[in-house]
């Protein structure tokens, strides 16, 4: 039972990480800080080496609940957000990470585990799988302002969307070879099996479809708000885990299963019920590291020694080589092949997947835990904080040109026509506002605006994920995300007084 003053920690602590995660994201992201350390930092000045406000152990309930939400929202916004056009498109990129880059990292760390620290095979096994894991989380920090270029960035969006569904099912079947003394019978490892990879895939397949299919329903008929629209995600992704644990399945491949449904089906969601997804998958993790900040993690210091230590730096460098040789048949140069290598830090997802061995009850978990704790605090230290380590200041770029930028059209694109029918009418201008200045415009008003020799900047200020799924173009438009527009207008120079035109259709 949780006490009064437990509960009021807990309720502040919650406050502390959504406010901390709104305030902290933009002004973390540009120092290059690795954004787990800071929230990890949060968890040791409130636990029982700070100000002692709250202390949890392994075996705690509200650790376990928090930790099992956070894998489930991040299986299934993995899935959600992974592009499948784009997948089929690098069919071959995706199999060489997965294939090589991800397999034989779990299992040359594996295989490191059990020769160097002595772990029994099955043990081992688990701890390779959960070290070969990525963490989309700080992975997203160290590539802000790393210069990558986009062909390497494509290389770990597939990689972190994507390994954790591999590993997971190695985790899981090592587990059931743990808890027994001897291996388990065909029938029994059948079972398992058929649990495993069927029964809770096909809940989650049942459970996405059917609730993206109604929600559209009722959307053409009746109307769904749009922020009714956003929580429906988080429904939809503990909907699909507790469908597949109660049929005896995976809840975790489950949640995988209906993101994937939802990235799947041709059907028109609004980009807030994609990205809600995101930020709350985001901010439970984030949760679920404060709370593991407070003493669990620091346990990785007290397992430190010559063979753990040895056993850390293989951890952090083994992909180099990997992705080296793995990457060649791509054509990528060498420098790059390595720094993707580099570029894949061991985070919260390595812990939430040694945290099943503890949930399970393995006696050996907490040895596992602080293994892998040790080697997520060196990742957070060394490869999240490279970025900051060699990040340089950077020459302004030229400001665009001050005209109107003509729009092209690509094949099946729209973009002209939407703005051509745009409706031109100058809304009534409020009072800091010129006279003759409009909301929206449409060509012939930028046309206008060109012969009065107006300075006119266009930018493509749609979502992430539609701005890679459309065809839609406009030549020579800045690509301004829409949560760093201002910032990004002043880093290329576009004067104040220019006529700043956004589309996002």
């Amino acid at each position: 039972m949780i006490d009064t003053p437990t509960m009021i920690a807990m309720f502040g602590l919650c406050g502390v990480v959504v406010i901390g995660g709104a305030l902290l994201g933009g002004p973390v992201e540009r120092s290059g800080l690795p954004p787990l350390a800071v929230f990890l930092a949060l968890g040791l000045l409130i636990g029982p080496f700070g100000l002692r406000l709250i202390h949890l152990d392994l075996d705690s309930a509200l650790l376990r609940v928090v930790a099992t939400l956070s894998l489930t929202l991040v299986l299934f916004t993995d899935a959600m957000t992974l592009d499948l056009r784009e997948v089929r498109a690098n069919a071959r990129m995706a199999a060489l990470i997965l294939g090589p880059g991800t397999l034989i990292a779990a299992a040359l760390l594996g295989g490191a585990a059990w020769l160097l620290l002595g772990l029994p095979p099955a043990l081992a096994l688990i701890l390779g799988a959960a070290l070969a894991s990525t963490d989309p989380v700080i992975l997203r920090g160290m590539l802000q302002g790393s210069g990558m270029g986009e062909r390497m960035r494509l290389a770990l969006r597939l990689e972190s969307g994507m390994n954790d569904v591999l590993l997971l099912p190695i985790v899981v079947i090592a587990l059931a070879f743990v808890e027994s003394a001897t291996p388990p019978e065909a029938g029994d490892l059948a079972r398992m099996l058929v649990s495993l990879f069927l029964l809770g895939p096909l809940a989650g397949v049942a459970v996405g479809m059917s609730a993206v299919r109604l929600l559209v329903w009722v959307r053409d008929r009746f109307g769904v708000r749009r922020e009714y629209e956003a929580l429906y995600v988080i429904g939809v992704a503990l909907g699909a885990y507790a469908a597949a644990e109660a049929l005896g399945g995976s809840g975790f491949l489950a949640a995988f299963a209906a993101g994937l449904v939802v990235s799947s089906l041709d059907v028109e969601l609004c980009d807030c019920f994609l990205e809600y997804g995101q930020v709350t998958a985001e901010m439970a993790l984030l949760f679920t590291f404060v709370l593991l900040g407070t003493s669990p993690i620091w346990s990785g210091l007290g397992a430190a020694g010559p063979l753990t230590l040895a056993f850390a730096a293989l951890a952090l460098l083994v992909r180099l080589p990997i992705f080296a040789l793995a990457m060649r048949p791509l054509g990528l140069p060498l420098v790059q092949r390595v720094t993707l290598g580099w570029y894949g830090p061991r985070g919260l997802g390595a812990l939430l997947l040694v945290l099943l061995a503890v949930f399970d009850g393995v006696p050996a978990g907490e040895r596992l835990f602080s293994l892998a704790s040790l080697v997520v605090l060196a990742s957070i230290a060394f490869q999240g904080g490279w970025p900051l380590l060699r990040r340089r200041p950077k020459a302004p770029l030229a400001p665009p040109p001050a005209a109107v930028i003509p729009l092209t059209r690509a094949p099946g694109d729209l973009l002209a026509e939407l703005l051509a029918t745009a409706p031109p009418a100058p809304l009534s201008p409020p009072a800091l506002r010129q006279p003759d200045m409009p909301d929206r415009v449409n060509l012939e008003q930028l046309r206008r605006l060109k012969s009065r020799g107006e300075p006119i900047t266009l930018i493509d200020v749609r979502t992430e994920r539609s701005y890679r799924a459309s065809d839609t173009v406009a030549a020579g438009a800045l690509r301004v995300p829409p949560d760093r527009a201002v910032a990004t207008l002043r880093k290329h120079g576009v004067p104040a007084n220019a006529w700043v035109v956004a589309y996002c259709t």
